[in-house]
């Protein structure tokens, strides 16, 4: 049976996959900017950064603000933190390959065996 997204972080990693999307979240993490100003810093065309942005918006990772007719773009942060949250369960397991090669041993000998 496949497990059933509920808490989003299918979209906002889907969101993240490109490298675009992620500059531009780097970008709007140092403050808001105007979409032609993330279009014109990452060298793509108002379609092409829209479309990036439109992603952004969709997993709620970012928040737009009209002034007159700019729009203005700036980072949402919960979603990130979501995502932390989510990474920081594996920290256990980090460090160097002979330590991760240790925790998994040690995972494998605290596992029940079935025997068949």
């Amino acid at each position: 049976m496949e497990r059933q997204d509920t808490d989003g972080l299918s979209e906002l990693f889907d969101a993240l996959a490109n490298e675009h999307r992620r500059a531009i979240i780097y970008t709007l993490a140092l403050g808001p900017k105007s979409i032609s100003q993330l279009a014109s810093a990452r060298g793509l065309s108002l379609p092409a950064i829209h479309k990036h942005i439109r992603v952004l918006e969709d997993a709620a990772m970012i928040r737009r603000r009209k002034s007159g007719r700019t729009n203005f773009l700036a980072l949402e942060r919960e979603p990130l933190r979501k995502m932390q949250t989510w990474i920081d369960q594996f920290h256990p397991y980090w460090g160097t390959e002979t330590e991760s090669l240790e925790n998994y041993l040690t995972y494998l000998s605290n596992t029940p065996t079935t025997k068949e």
